[in-house]
């Protein structure tokens, strides 16, 4: 397999990892059954899963939404560049794993700043030959620093495929979160699309799994309503079929045969 070098000068450097505070990197990790997780990480994860015994197919089950938007968006809506921000670990599936089984050609940039995900950048690296897969290291916070690192990889003036899959809930405020995306989006060509997934507010037992994470995790996680989850694709054009639970996106049989949770998605495209 070929392989591409980091796209962030952050990414040579040696991460420090603190092992003392639960990340949430590494919770969700955990609940997805991987092994790149300490001792305080499954604390938190045990506790959430003995509030919500179902937290873990949820964590699992917005993982798949993740591989059908993402063979969508390199299938039918053809789009070959992938802005993945808050990847997290490596786990099966990954964005350009996905999106180079159905188009090889695909370039992918993936965006984090937790230092363990950065230790862990080079097995993210692996690519097909045709295509090419890097990291940078940068947050969520920064768009444009995201933009002049993830250029040297991907064409703005092609579209984009920007995924922020499970990381606009660290952001409390609603015009904080808009502001971040507006400011990606503006950067990147008309047919580029958004793709997204958070939870919800709808469901108390999703309410109780966020206050525990939220005793301790770093960074905290905040809950919004589908109505407010929706006001982010404003400007948008929502793909249908629009702002729905994680299992009921254009589900396989799989996800049709699962209830629908209070974790929601949508993919816009840029008009």
């Amino acid at each position: 397999m070929a392989e591409s070098p980091p796209a962030g000068d952050g990414a040579e450097e040696s991460p420090k990892l603190d092992t003392s505070v639960p990340q949430t990197a590494r919770i969700w990790n955990y609940l997805l059954g991987g092994k790149d997780n300490f001792a305080v990480d499954r604390a938190v994860g045990d506790e959430i899963i003995a509030a919500m015994p179902h937290f873990a197919e949820a964590a699992v089950l917005s993982r798949r939404y993740l591989v059908r938007a993402v063979q969508f968006l390199a299938g039918e809506a053809g789009v070959r560049q992938f802005l993945d921000i808050g990847t997290g670990l490596p786990t099966a599936d990954n964005t350009h794993e996905v999106a180079q089984r159905v188009a090889p050609e695909s370039r992918i940039v993936y965006v984090d700043n937790d230092p363990l995900v950065l230790a862990h950048a080079r097995a993210l690296l692996t690519t097909s030959p045709e295509g090419a897969t890097s990291y940078v290291d940068a947050d969520l916070y920064d768009p444009d620093a995201i933009v002049a690192a993830a250029s040297t990889m991907l064409d703005f003036g092609q579209p984009v495929a920007l995924m922020l899959m499970g990381v606009l809930g660290h952001v409390e405020s609603d015009d904080e979160a808009k502001s971040i995306i507006d400011r990606l989006m503006a950067t990147m060509a008309p047919g580029s699309y958004l793709a997204v997934y958070d939870g919800s507010d709808v469901d108390p037992d999703i309410a109780e799994a966020a206050r525990i994470w939220n005793l301790s995790a770093n960074p905290k996680y905040h809950l919004r309503s589908p109505d407010r989850f929706r006001a982010l694709f404003a400007d948008l054009e929502l793909v249908e079929p629009g702002v729905v639970p994680v299992t009921r996106w254009r589900p396989d049989a799989e996800a049709a045969a699962a209830p629908a949770i209070a974790q929601y998605c949508a993919v816009g495209r840029k008009p």
